[in-house]
């Protein structure tokens, strides 16, 4: 029985050279590489969903949507393909120092669908924004007045764990609770892009290593971030109820 030849992988700087890169109309540059698990337009649709107002935070970087980023030792490779071979050693996503810029490579074939990928992009999007342009105050305060009344869950591990040491007895409270707003705006962030891109079903953000957000909370926040970052033109937010039947 013949076996198929294994995924073709190449060193980040080829990529880089190879692969066009286009600027989506907020500004955002990304380039397509190898066998991806989504189409042109939706990757065109979820990159020009970032507001302008975080997409112009994202100056000196480019992301690039690849089938596999894959660790070989100290080095980073780009596989053509999926292959099971190299799923073991792949990873979610690399950002290097590439030629003055950062370039962000999304693993698209470690992911089911377009929601994760499109998850996974927007969280790398929250993190970057928020290390560049920090925390806005009237986020910190309403996180705060929130933690101060013991509102059940959060909205990732990061903050569910800065959240605790930060309430708690911590000689270092202070810089738990910084921690914790950086945690809480980026995830905050990300799901405020995601629900721009796609229907999101709040339940299908659940978690088993900590309790979700309490609905009522998360949409307290996500109108807070749609007031900072208003969507750009052809999107829309909206929060939507729904009885359980």
């Amino acid at each position: 029985m013949s076996q198929a030849a294994q995924a073709i992988t190449r060193p980040p700087a080829e990529i880089i050279r190879e692969a066009p890169v286009s600027q989506a109309p907020n500004g955002i540059c990304y380039a397509v590489s190898g066998d991806m698990s989504i189409s042109a337009a939706d990757t065109e649709r979820m990159i020009s969903s970032v507001p302008k107002a975080i997409a112009a935070a994202l100056e000196r970087k480019a992301y690039y949507f690849v089938p596999l980023a894959v660790n070989q030792g100290d080095q980073t490779v780009i596989a053509d393909r999926y292959d099971v071979a190299l799923s073991d050693n792949a990873v979610c996503h690399r950002n290097l120092e590439l030629g003055g810029s950062q370039c962000v490579f999304i693993s698209t074939r470690l992911m089911d669908d377009k929601f994760s990928i499109a998850f996974e992009f927007y969280i790398n999007v929250g993190h970057a924004f928020v290390e560049r342009a920090g925390v806005a105050e009237d986020f910190a305060d309403l996180v705060w007045r929130q933690a101060d009344s013991q509102v059940r869950g959060e909205t990732s591990l990061d903050a569910w764990e800065s959240r605790k040491l930060a309430t708690g007895h911590s000689p270092d409270a202070e810089k738990h609770k910084n921690e914790y707003f950086a945690a809480a705006f980026s995830d905050a962030i990300s799901i405020y892009l995601l629900s721009l891109f796609l229907d999101v079903d709040y339940q299908d953000l659940r978690e088993r290593d900590y309790p979700l957000l309490a609905p009522a909370a998360l949409a307290e926040r996500l109108r807070k971030i749609a007031e900072l970052f208003p969507a750009n033109p052809g999107f829309e937010f909206a929060i939507y109820y729904r009885r359980r039947g």
